[in-house]
C-alpha cells in the first residue's frame, strides 16, 4: 500500500522548496511530499493519482498565484479528492480572503506566510489536522478497479477472466458506487465506454478484450524454444497435471490455454472429495498450486490463448495458433475438457452474462444477496454451487427433470443441501422461458408431469446442463465418438477408418490419438470419467506414454 500524500503548492520555487523542506523533515515516514509550482499541473496529477488509487491527506496551496487562486484550485481538488485536508498559504494581505474561503471550500486553516519556526507554527497545525483526518481514514484498494454496470455481459467477462485467473480486482457498479461515477467523470467517459479497467499504475482501458487486459497485465509470456518436446492444449486438471509432471521430467514443456487455469474444475466453490484435502478445497486453490508447481519446474503457460489447428509433417505437430506464431513439437496432449450445454429455451440467449451464467459464476454470487436464484442441472457442479450460493441467496431452487438427486449427484452433496434450509430441489421441473429487460427478472417453470405452469421471481439462473467437449476446433483427422469426444487406445480398432491412418506396427497408447503422438487426457477423452482425480491421474499417465513415444521417433 503507498503512504498517504500530502500536496503542497505554490508558484515561488523558494517557498516550495522552503515548505517542501519542513515537510519531510517532519512526515516523510508516514507520508509522500508532493510539490509543483503550477496548479493546473497539480490537477492532472491528482487525476493521476485517482487513477492510480492513491489517496491525497492534505492540500497545503499559496493563495497568490497567477495560473490560478489558492481558493480556486482547492475549490477543484476537493471534487476528486473531498476528504483531504485543505490548508490555504496566505500573505498577512490576504487574511480576507482566507476567511472567506472556510466557508467557500470549507478551509481547514489558513497558515500566514512566513511560518517561522515550523515547530511552533506549523507542526501543531499539520498534525492537528493528520490526526483528524487518520480518524476517518480507510485505506483505499490498490489493485485493479473494474467499474461497469452489474448486468452487463461484457463486465461479467471481464470479472470472471480475472477472477479465474486469480487476480485481485475490486469491482465497482456505476449504478450504486459514487466512486465509479466519479472515476468516469474525472476521465471524461460516458457509461457507453463501459467497462472501464483501471490499472494500478492508473493507466486504464475501455470496453477491453481479455487479450488486451492479458497484455496489461503481463500475462502473455512469450514462446522461449523453438522446438517443445510436449505441448498441453487445455490448463484443466489434466493439462495442469500434465505440465507439473513433464515440466519435472526435463521435457520441454509448454501449457497453452484460451480462458482461464482450472477448467469447469476451477470455478468449483468446494471440492470435498478430493484424495488429501480433509476439509476440500476451492477449484481457484487447487488451480494456484497447480500452476505455480508447473511454472516453478520450468513449464511455459500462454493464455488466453487458443489454437485453431495441429498440423503434422515428417512426425513433428505443428501448433496453429488463432492470434500469435506456429509452435513446432515433438508431441502434443489434448486437454481441452468440455464446455457446458447450451440451454435452448426462450429469452435464455439474450440475458446470458446480465442474469443467466453458465457455471459456477461464483463473481456474480455477492449480487445475489438476500434474493431468489436457480439452478438448472442435478451434477456435482450444481450441488457444490448450490451450497456456496445458499451463503448469499435467501433462496436457492435446483431445478431437474428426475424426482430427485439420488441417481446424478454424490451423497455427500445431498445430504449437506438436506440440511441446507434456504437450498430446494424443484423435481420434474423444466425452466421454458426466462423474461427480463435488461437483466433476468422471471422464470417460466413447467412441471413435465402435470404441465402445469408458473412464474417466479428470479435474480438469477445457472445453467449446468450437461457437458459438451470442446474439439470443434480440431481441424486434423483425429477419431471421435458420436458425441464428439476424442476416442484413444484399444477403442481405435473399432472405427474402419482407423487403419487408413495408423501405420505404425504397434497399437495406440491406452491415451494415444488415431494420430501417433497426439494424446487426449481428461473429460475430453471418450470414455473419461468426470472427477478432479481420474483427470489429474489421466494427465500424469499421458505423459508415461509421451516418453515412450519419444523414444521411438
Amino acid at each position: 500500500m503507498n503512504l498517504p500524500i500530502i500536496f503542497s503548492i505554490d508558484d515561488d520555487p523558494q517557498v516550495l522548496r522552503a515548505i517542501s523542506r519542513d515537510l519531510k523533515i517532519k512526515y516523510s515516514k508516514e507520508y509522500k511530499i508532493l510539490s509543483t509550482t503550477s496548479a493546473q499541473e497539480a490537477l492532472d496529477m491528482l487525476i493521476d493519482l485517482k487513477n492510480s488509487a492513491d489517496v491525497v491527506a492534505l492540500f497545503l496551496c499559496d493563495q497568490r498565484m497567477p495560473e490560478m487562486e489558492g481558493v480556486a484550485f482547492l475549490e477543484k481538488a476537493m471534487l476528486i479528492y473531498p476528504e483531504a485536508k485543505r490548508v490555504l498559504l496566505t500573505a498577512y494581505s490576504d487574511t480576507e480572503a482566507a476567511i472567506k474561503a472556510i466557508n467557500e471550500v470549507k478551509l481547514d486553516y489558513y497558515l500566514i506566510k512566513p511560518w517561522d519556526p515550523p515547530e511552533d507554527k506549523l507542526y501543531p497545525v499539520i498534525n492537528d489536522l493528520l490526526d483528524d483526518w487518520q480518524g476517518d481514514y480507510t485505506p483505499e484498494f490498490k489493485g485493479i478497479r473494474v467499474v461497469g454496470f452489474q448486468f452487463s455481459p461484457l463486465s461479467h467477462v471481464v470479472k470472471d477472466y480475472l477472477a479465474s485467473n486469480l487476480i485481485p480486482y475490486r469491482w465497482l457498479d456505476v449504478q450504486t458506487n459514487p466512486d465509479a461515477t466519479s472515476l468516469l467523470t474525472l476521465n471524461k467517459l460516458t457509461n457507453d465506454d463501459l467497462p472501464m479497467v483501471l490499472m494500478d499504475d492508473g493507466t486504464f482501458l475501455t470496453k477491453p478484450s481479455i487479450k488486451e487486459i492479458a497484455a496489461k497485465i503481463g500475462k502473455n509470456p512469450e514462446i522461449i524454444h523453438d522446438m517443445y518436446d510436449v505441448v498441453i492444449i487445455g490448463a484443466g486438471p489434466a493439462g495442469l497435471a500434465a505440465a507439473v509432471y513433464g515440466a519435472s521430467e526435463g521435457l520441454k514443456t509448454l501449457m497453452i490455454e484460451r480462458k482461464a487455469p482450472g477448467g469447469q474444475a476451477g470455478t468449483s466453490s468446494r471440492i470435498e472429495n478430493y484424495l488429501g484435502f480433509p476439509a476440500g478445497l476451492s477449484g481457484a486453490d487447487l488451480t494456484r498450486r497447480a500452476i505455480s508447481q508447473a511454472v516453478r519446474l520450468g513449464a511455459g503457460f500462454l493464455s488466453p490463448q487458443s489454437v485453431s489447428d495441429i498440423k503434422q509433417k515428417d512426425g513433428y505437430k505443428t501448433i496453429i495458433l488463432e492470434d500469435g506464431p506456429e509452435i513446432i513439437s515433438r508431441s502434443v496432449i489434448i486437454t481441452t475438457g468440455v464446455d457446458y450445454r447450451k440451454l435452448e429455451v426462450k429469452g435464455v440467449s439474450d440475458l446470458t452474462g446480465a442474469g443467466i451464467y453458465y457455471g459456477a459464476a461464483t463473481t456474480e454470487a455477492s449480487a445475489c444477496r438476500d434474493k431468489n436464484v436457480y439452478i438448472i442441472g442435478g451434477g456435482n457442479s450444481a450441488g457444490q454451487a448450490a451450497m456456496y450460493l445458499s451463503k448469499f441467496a435467501c433462496s436457492v431452487n435446483i431445478v431437474i427433470r428426475k424426482d430427485d438427486l439420488t441417481s446424478t449427484m454424490s451423497s455427500y452433496l445431498i445430504d449437506q443441501i438436506g440440511h441446507t434450509p434456504n437450498v430446494h430441489t424443484l423435481g420434474n421441473t423444466e425452466v421454458i422461458e426466462a423474461k427480463g429487460d435488461k437483466c433476468l427478472e422471471k422464470l417460466v417453470l413447467i412441471n413435465v408431469k402435470t404441465k402445469e405452469t408458473r412464474e417466479e421471481e428470479a435474480a438469477a439462473l445457472y445453467i449446468f446442463i450437461g457437458a459438451k467437449p470442446y474439439t470443434d476446433w480440431l481441424k486434423l483427422d483425429i477419431l471421435k465418438d458420436e458425441k464428439g469426444f476424442i476416442e484413444t487406445g484399444r477403442e481405435l480398432r473399432n472405427y474402419e477408418s482407423f487403419t487408413k491412418t495408423w501405420k505404425l506396427k504397434r497399437d495406440p497408447f491406452l491415451l494415444e490419438t488415431s494420430c501417433a503422438g497426439i494424446f487426449a487426457a481428461g473429460d475430453v477423452r471418450s470414455g473419461a470419467m468426470n472427477r478432479v482425480a481420474s483427470a489429474v491421474g489421466e494427465g500424469s499417465m499421458a505423459i508415461s506414454f509421451v516418453h515412450k513415444y519419444l523414444a521411438e521417433v
